[in-house]
């Protein structure tokens, strides 16, 4: 199995490319693996600034359609030519796969270093996933070693212990440019009620504002409010709540974007000062906003810009610490994929030491002497078997397993299938046979193999 990801972030297109790009992005794991075969699991992140695909290919051979079966999928959901959604994205396989997830979940990629949310994102993907059935065993274990990953970057550098993030950039932003930095006398409303709504709602309450009206398109303020803290605002209110207002945060993302004419309409005959946050990917305000009299717009392009940049030495801390974790992981990966041939080896030995078994015992039974010839095979094949396991591994450290498969296809005709390909087994005989099995009592031999004893036919002396 061969993991590839598909990366579009602030890094390598605008903002307003990645949002368009993630349209429809919840739908887009289940949809590839229902109409792609070259796709065996798939993960979304998708926050305010990047849309990235975690994707498991069969084989090597597989991982150009696999790239293509995405990239077909995206511009079937975002509107978008399918070669400008291929030109937006990166394309990472092998250990940079697990190299770029690691440096994201730990902060090391974001707009603002060192940020808290992305983790918990990175966590939620692969819940979604697992959820859907979209996430393969590659892709869970390259989750899992993503966050385990950033707790470390946490734990042993200095970004752990700075606590910035988006939201906390963008609030202290909004401090500076107001005329009253004290939180705890200001009024703020909140649009939307997912995790960025929830990570703000925190970073308020730290500051000790206390004054938050929320609310929700959808109709889900309420419940967020009990949980959350603030006040939930019906549709009519809001109005009246954003005059009020000295700080208004969006967080929804939603397709109803506030036009600077409906600000300003709100806000007629009031010398208020405003400070309009907009951490939505989509924009909750039309930038227009920002040219309004007496109103300030922050948006995540002003928080990249104002982000303070760490200190060298925590970023190459954290730097190393996340290639020798993706260096682990993939030689993990290659430990896993050896592994495989190895027990094709022994699955093929073991069936060549059965069927000399079912000759000895049909010529001696379950006497004493088929006992001792067993044992001595046994014996003989483990000793046979050391030196290709102990090879196989030292080659999968070297990165030349594909010469070890193509050995064992050379000398024993082994082709190693990928479990999605391999046939199905006939269960219903299996378990027949199973039955007929356990019905004939067992002669237990020294090492612990057994083996049924026939009572039709007389055991023969040694």
């Amino acid at each position: 199995m061969v993991l590839l990801s598909l990366v579009a972030t602030h890094s390598n297109v605008d903002l307003e490319t990645v949002a368009r790009l993630s349209v429809g992005a919840p739908q887009v794991p289940a949809s590839v693996l229902a109409d792609d075969r070259a796709v065996s699991g798939a993960v979304v992140l998708a926050t305010c600034n990047r849309f990235e695909i975690y994707a498991e290919a069969p084989s090597e051979d597989d991982v150009e359609a696999a790239r293509s079966a995405i990239v077909s999928t995206i511009s079937e959901y975002s509107g978008i030519p399918e070669q400008s959604v291929s030109a937006s994205f990166e394309t990472h396989t092998g250990q940079g796969v697990a190299e770029h997830l690691f440096a994201v979940g730990a902060g090391l990629d974001s707009a603002v270093i060192g940020e808290r949310e992305i983790a918990g994102q990175v966590r939620r993907a692969l819940i979604e996933a697992q959820g859907s059935g979209a996430a393969s065993g590659g892709l869970v274990r390259l989750f899992q070693a993503a966050s385990k990953t950033a707790k470390d970057v946490g734990a042993q550098t200095a970004l752990g212990s700075r606590g910035r993030s988006i939201v906390s950039v963008a609030l202290e932003l909004a401090g500076d440019l107001s005329t009253d930095a004290d939180w705890s006398r200001k009024s703020v409303v909140l649009f939307g009620t997912g995790a960025y709504a929830g990570a703000t709602m925190a970073a308020l309450r730290d500051r000790g504002c206390t004054d938050v009206s929320v609310f929700s398109s959808s109709g889900r303020a309420e419940g967020f409010v009990a949980s959350r803290g603030g006040t939930a605002v019906p549709a009519a209110d809001l109005p009246g709540a954003m005059r009020r207002a000295d700080v208004v945060i969006g967080c929804s993302g939603s397709d109803a974007r506030i036009d600077a004419a409906d600000i300003e309409r709100i806000r007629e005959g009031s010398d208020r000062p405003l400070v309009v946050i907009d951490l939505a990917l989509s924009h909750d305000f039309d930038p227009a906003v920002g040219t309004l009299d007496d109103v300030e717009l922050i948006t995540l392009e002003s928080v990249r810009a104002a982000a303070p940049e760490e200190q060298a030495d925590a970023l190459a801390q954290a730097g190393d610490l996340v290639r020798d974790a993706a260096r682990s992981f993939e030689e993990q990966q290659t430990t896993r994929a050896m592994n495989a041939a190895i027990v094709a080896l022994r699955q093929h030995t073991q069936a060549v030491l059965d069927s000399e078994m079912e000759r000895v015992r049909a010529q001696h039974g379950c006497t004493a002497a088929a006992e001792e010839v067993e044992f001595a095979l046994r014996r003989m094949v483990r000793q046979l078997l050391h030196v290709p396991t102990v090879r196989a591994r030292e080659l999968a450290a070297e990165g030349r397993q594909d010469d070890y498969t193509a050995a064992l296809e050379a000398l024993y005709g082994i082709d190693l299938v990928p479990a999605e390909k391999a046939p199905v087994p006939d269960r219903t005989a299996a378990a027949a046979s199973d039955a007929a099995a356990a019905a004939r009592p067992l002669h237990v031999h020294r090492d612990g193999a057994a083996c049924p004893v026939d009572h039709e036919r007389p055991a023969q002396s040694a």
